[in-house]
């Protein structure tokens, strides 16, 4: 089955499904990944700056609201006759309207009138140090924003808080007091708005005082939420967490710690300190707090003299992200398995439309091998390749026949040739000895002084005639039998300007000239020199026959890599003539035996065919180009098997 084409088609579209679902899972997880974490920065940091407004607008309603009580004419007049039962019965009044934790008025120069609250009520006291009063002092103008209230303070002003509250150690440009114990203190928001003698001008009479205690307070951070995330959209635990911070510690704030409280007390890493309090930089990082991964957004808050006191911090639950990542990314990888199983079905349902022409051929494939020519392949294919792939195998069919009844003929023909070469064979070992014994006697019969001249003239016909039949018997037996080669160490050019000579006096008296070109620097080749030489001799002879007087053969060798064995490094030598050249349909036939274009008692039609099988022996080939009335040309093309040295070259 694994091997089977239907399997691996459907195997390979399931590969190309999850290779391509694959990959774009990874791209898009990531992807997803980054957009999801880049909007949750985003949003973090959006919800930081509608916290700032929540934060700042508790801080311009207790402004409001002590502006309001001192424009009042009743305050005015209650203040200016020191009527302080009524200007307890307004502040008290307005700390309950205002939701302050304390309220009182100061005189001109900073001692305290009185404070709301049953302790403290008529009581003048100039302690402790209150900052935004002193501000007011100072400046002469109204002032509203954060504070640090020492432990004093508070006790004082707001003595039903002050047990309930915890304070933290109060720092010094963000480091411990050195060699003291250092307070504790607590921050607060307030504001101080100044009494004039002329209500905005004039003579300051008094200043106006009131503030929210930060410290465990509930109310900014949960504003801060509401107005920011409805409660409808998600559950409580999984809300996003405003904070309030006194330095790094939570004073303030709806996260949730793992006994289901709030997380009161707390701190950040030196990191964010050193980031948000100690540079002044808005910082936004991803971190664990409280075994939860949130993105947390800071800003620094100052006091009212600039001094950056404390944080504001939003965080939101990574995995009120994540969730949502996490389930698109599932619902990717369903979709993706079921683009697989889809694949899977077209595939299937492919699979077999284009398997079952192939198993047709198949059959049809087995049906020829068992004999049958004519095998049924069914109808034509629609699909084009499949139907070029079955036209294809009709006509392979076809040919096959065609080449059958060829082969058919020819294995015929080649055993008739081969019961004549037999045949051919013996006969020429039985006629040899009296051939020679004809031819012998004949030359002895021509030495005799007393023959007349017309028997003189018969015998030499005779000899003539024997020595054409002795030839046409040699050839036969050196085409019939296969000699064994004496291989040595050759210089082809060497061999070539022997075997030239040979043929140089009948060339001369035919007026045909022979030019040789050697090549330069041809290595030595190891061949059998008296075979080869009968080769170049055979072609140089044709060449010779089929040139006219005047003609002219060109003879060159050269080092050529093989055209049958690409890369084979050889010798090729090139005879070519300018004579009658040969027909097309004859250059398929030239080194069949007994096949010749000369007439007849000219040629016994062995010599290209026994040339052919001398260079065979050798790993070498022959090749010719002819074209009628231009010549011929023969490519005789010998491989180099071992180069030999200098000495070993002079040696042969």
């Amino acid at each position: 089955m694994f091997h089977s084409t239907r399997f691996k088609f459907i195997f390979s579209f399931l590969c190309v499904s999850f290779l391509v679902g694959g990959i774009s899972l990874f791209i898009g997880a990531r992807l997803l990944y980054d957009t999801v974490l880049r909007e949750a920065t985003n949003q973090t940091r959006l919800a930081l700056n509608a916290a700032e407004d929540v934060y700042h607008t508790n801080v311009r309603f207790i402004d409001l609201a002590l502006n309001i009580t001192t424009l009042g004419q009743g305050f005015r007049s209650s203040f200016i006759d020191r009527n302080v039962p009524d200007l307890i019965d307004r502040l008290e009044r307005m700390a309950k309207n205002a939701d302050l934790d304390f309220s009182g008025i100061a005189l001109s120069d900073g001692r305290t009138l009185f404070r709301i609250g049953e302790k403290n009520l008529g009581k003048e006291n100039s302690e402790p140090d209150n900052p935004v009063v002193r501000y007011v002092v100072d400046k002469g103008v109204a002032i509203a924003g954060t504070i640090v209230a020492n432990r004093s303070f508070i006790a004082l002003e707001a003595p039903a808080r002050a047990g309930q509250i915890k304070m933290y150690p109060l720092q010094i440009d963000g480091q411990d007091a050195v060699g003291e114990k250092p307070g504790e203190a607590c921050l607060a928001i307030a504001a101080a708005i100044p009494i004039f003698e002329y209500r905005t001008t004039g003579k300051l009479l008094g200043i106006l005082y009131g503030g929210r205690v930060l410290n465990q307070s509930t109310e900014i951070v949960d504003s801060a939420r509401k107005s920011v995330f409805f409660d409808e959209i998600q559950p409580e635990t999984t809300m996003p967490a405003a904070t309030i911070f006194f330095d790094r510690y939570r004073i303030a704030t709806n996260m949730i710690d793992p006994q289901g409280n709030r997380a009161i007390g707390s701190s950040v890493s030196d990191t964010v300190k050193q980031q948000v309090i100690v540079r002044g930089k808005e910082w936004t990082e991803r971190r664990e707090e409280l075994n939860d991964q949130y993105i947390s957004a800071y800003m620094p808050i100052a006091d009212v003299f600039g001094k950056r006191v404390g944080m504001l911090s939003v965080a939101i639950l990574e995995s009120n992200y994540s969730a949502v990542q996490k389930k698109l990314i599932i619902i990717f990888i369903a979709a993706t398995c079921f683009g697989a199983l889809i694949a899977m079905g077209i595939g299937y349902f492919l699979a077999r439309r284009i398997m079952a022409p192939v198993h047709r051929l198949i059959a049809a494939s087995r049906e020829v091998s068992a004999g049958t020519i004519s095998p049924d392949i069914g109808p034509i294919s629609k699909d084009q390749e499949m139907a070029i792939l079955q036209k294809t195998f009709k006509d392979m069919v076809e040919s096959m026949k065609r080449r059958r009844m060829a082969s058919e003929t020819k294995i015929i023909q080649s055993e008739k040739q081969a019961s004549v070469g037999r045949l051919a064979a013996g006969v020429a070992h039985e006629i040899n000895n009296p051939l020679t014994g004809v031819l012998t006697y004949t030359h002895m019969l021509l030495r005799r002084k007393d023959l007349g001249e017309d028997i003189r003239s018969d015998l030499q016909v005779v000899a003539e005639s024997t020595e054409r039949v002795r030839k046409i018997v040699k050839g036969l037996l050196d085409f019939s039998r296969q000699t064994k080669l004496d291989p040595e160490s050759t210089d082809i050019n060497r061999l070539m300007d022997a075997t030239i000579k040979l043929i140089e006096n009948q060339a001369l008296l035919k007026g045909v000239s022979v030019v040789f070109t050697p090549g330069d620097s041809l290595p030595m080749i190891v061949l059998d020199r008296s075979q080869i030489q009968s080769v170049f001799l055979n072609m140089m002879l044709n060449a010779l026959d089929a040139t006219k007087p005047s003609g002219e053969i060109r003879i060159t060798s050269s080092a050529s890599l093989s055209a049958n064995d690409i890369g084979h490094p050889g010798v090729e030598v090139t005879i070519a003539d300018n004579g009658c050249g040969m027909p097309p349909e004859h250059l398929n036939q030239i080194f069949d035996p007994f096949f010749t274009t000369k007439e007849v008692g000219k040629g016994t039609g062995l010599g290209l065919s026994v040339s052919q099988g001398i260079v065979k022996e050798h790993g070498g080939n022959i090749r010719v180009q002819s074209e009628l009335g231009k010549g011929t040309v023969f490519f005789i093309w010998l491989p180099i098997d071992r180069q030999v040295t200098q000495n070993e070259s002079s040696g042969s």
